[in-house]
């Protein structure tokens, strides 16, 4: 179930395309007014308005965006504005080709998706980097996993349990490390229970000295359409503390409160 909270009465796309410009104009950028739009708008109706917004102003939202944001809040909203398949693109992208290679977000991605959402992400990922840019490891990795079925590894781990009365996820820590035991962790804890799963990777990305904004922006953008009620339910069950009350603790400014409006407030602040 998402958190995402969108009008009840279907806006305009063009005339949030104008706000958005308006916001932009001028000195500084009328941040409030941008998350006010962005922040409540579904993948479809952000694409109508970057269509707009192109076709009124010959600009590209994204890029307009990223000249007036900054810092996490910049990060996280043109992760945001993306659709769903070309964010995961993204992230991978991201986390194989950069600076410093990100194989557990990579993995996370990867592993955490459906069969049918990883292929139209593979898609999305080849025509943003080229398919002869994509080196022999990055093109294995993609395809690792992506013809597992959930409910079939769900399957596999209870009849692995009642076989030898020990969970298959105690065996592939004992019998497996780095980055491919995370990739079966990723895998079995996902078909078991996803919230639980993204639960614990945010729970994590906040946990002691500082924050792992990376972590934190990733699955909260890539949740706030999916199942981020079913997040917050296991966050809270788990940790005795609303994930709201977490991010309003961890982030400051704009950031957090783009963040929030993703997440959804459970107190007023």
């Amino acid at each position: 179930m998402a958190s995402l909270t969108v009008p009840p009465v279907p806006t305009w796309p063009r005339q949030d395309a104008i706000d958005l410009h308006k916001a932009f104009r001028g000195f500084g950028c009328d941040s409030t007014t941008v998350i006010s739009i962005l922040a409540h708008r579904d993948a479809a109706q952000r694409a109508a308005i970057q269509q707009e917004y192109r076709a009124v102003f010959n600009q590209d939202l994204a890029r307009r965006i990223a000249s007036e944001l900054s810092g996490n809040h910049k990060r996280a909203m043109l992760l945001w504005v993306l659709d769903p398949a070309t964010r995961d693109a993204t992230i991978l992208k991201q986390a194989l080709t950069g600076d410093v290679t990100n194989l557990r977000a990579a993995t996370e991605v990867v592993c955490s998706r459906t069969p049918s959402q990883l292929r139209v992400v593979r898609q999305a990922y080849r025509a943003r980097a080229g398919e002869r840019r994509l080196g022999t490891d990055e093109r294995a990795f993609i395809r690792v996993f992506s013809e597992r079925s959930w409910a079939h590894m769900a399957a596999v781990a209870r009849a692995y349990h009642h076989m030898y009365d020990r969970s298959l996820e105690q065996a592939v820590k004992s019998e497996t490390s780095g980055n491919f035991g995370f990739g079966l962790l990723t895998v079995l804890r996902s078909a078991d229970s996803p919230a639980r799963y993204f639960a614990r990777v945010l729970h994590k990305a906040m946990k002691g000295l500082g924050t792992s904004d990376s972590a934190l922006i990733r699955v909260v953008v890539t949740r706030a359409e999916i199942d981020m009620q079913y997040i917050k339910a296991e966050y809270h069950r788990m940790y005795k503390r609303s994930l709201a009350d977490a991010i309003h603790a961890e982030t400051s400014g704009n950031y957090r409160t783009f963040l929030l409006s993703l997440v959804g407030r459970d107190r007023t602040y």
